[in-house]
């Protein structure tokens, strides 16, 4: 169970990596189509971007895991309400989806549900 929570920990900063820095122009459409403020958008790359770094920092420190985590699990749930609230296709879900369930895992790996 841990080699898995290390490859989603590692898997979900690598996503939010390659999102939020090479595919940023992506970012700032999806957000002007979510009717959300630049600051907006600037908070939650700097969340996921900090969450993120603390993901990877917790492969050697697994007391770091839980918190960011849940805090990846919340900004993907927020994630799906926006592409729900400007009735996106699925297919626009699925990326959210799947870092959700990530985070997921990790959460009940760290409190010993799985």
């Amino acid at each position: 169970m841990e080699l898995l929570t290390t490859l989603a920990q590692i898997t979900i900063a690598i996503t939010i990596l390659i999102v939020w820095v090479f595919r940023f122009d992506n970012i700032q459409s999806e957000f002007k189509q979510y009717g959300l403020s630049d600051l907006t958008r600037s908070l939650v790359g700097a969340a996921k971007i900090s969450l993120s770094t603390l993901l990877i920092v917790g492969v050697w420190h697994s007391e770091l895991i839980l918190i960011p985590s849940l805090g990846i699990a919340f900004l993907m749930i927020c994630a799906l309400y926006a592409h729900y609230s400007v009735r996106n296709p699925i297919a626009k879900y699925l990326p959210a989806i799947g870092l959700l369930c990530l985070s997921l895992l990790i959460v009940a790996s760290q409190l010993n549900i799985l």
